[in-house]
């Protein structure tokens, strides 16, 4: 059997690292957002939209936190349309997470994603249910397309003219308020999406609107994509700042 060299070894472990903080971030997400729903309906049973601030709150508040957190380890993604774009980005500027990464990150959001729904669930003695909430009609998912749209713009924009801690700060503070200015209440987030389909609670989504959903965020992901494209033509900061990619903080080597 042949001995790996140690710079494989490395390789692999700082993958590994990357794949970890991205399933535990996109767990805790979903944990934060399904959880803050639950106990929303609890506290304000009578009050949807006293239920949908404290839900929206608690999601900008955990989000800022998870992504200042983790983006030393992975770029702090947390969402596979984050991690398409970044890919897709970094094609054109060479910057941005590998091909051979992008499958095994959206696979550890997902999976993790889905490991948060039953981690609230079980926090709040729910036992885990197809949600019965459709989110598919013609406005939502035009609602979506925006969300996620002006998501990404904020994203790559802030990830080249600003520090971790002001980018973490406002995207969590862009989808808190899109959780008020969109139809569909702002996933943007095709991991958040498929993971909510197991919580028949306040932030549930139905089967049936999953498809509709995530093939608009795709879209809007898109759409963002060609907006940053517009505004940023190179991956270099703006005022004379030095460059850096997009969205991937150089992880700490060992």
């Amino acid at each position: 059997m042949a001995i790996d060299s140690p710079a494989p070894r490395r390789a692999r472990r700082h993958v590994a690292r990357r794949l970890a903080a991205e399933f535990v971030g996109t767990g805790m997400l979903v944990a934060v957002v399904v959880g803050s729903g639950i106990a929303a309906q609890r506290l304000s049973p009578h009050d949807a939209g006293l239920q949908l601030l404290e839900n929206s709150i608690a999601t900008a508040l955990g989000l800022g936190v998870l992504i200042v957190t983790l983006a030393p380890v992975s770029g702090g993604h947390l969402n596979p349309v984050v991690s398409l774009v970044d890919w897709a980005l970094g094609r054109r500027w060479g910057t941005g997470l590998p091909p051979s990464e992008v499958v095994f990150y959206i696979g550890a959001q997902i999976v993790g994603g889905v490991a948060g729904t039953v981690l609230a669930s079980v926090m709040f003695d729910v036992s885990p249910a197809l949600s019965e909430t459709p989110r598919s009609t013609p406005g939502q998912l035009v609602g979506e397309f925006v969300a996620t749209a002006g998501l990404v713009v904020v994203i790559f924009t802030l990830a080249r003219t600003a520090t971790l801690p002001v980018t973490a700060t406002a995207v969590g503070a862009y989808i808190g308020a899109a959780y008020w200015f969109t139809s569909s209440t702002s996933f943007a987030n095709p991991a958040v999406t498929i993971a909510r389909m197991f919580t028949d609670t306040f932030a549930g989504i139905s089967p049936g609107s999953i498809v509709p959903f995530i093939l608009a965020q795709l879209g809007g992901a898109a759409a963002g994509m060609v907006f940053t494209l517009v505004l940023h033509r190179t991956p270099a900061r703006v005022a004379g700042s030095d460059a850096r990619p997009p969205t991937t903080i150089p992880e700490e080597h060992s």
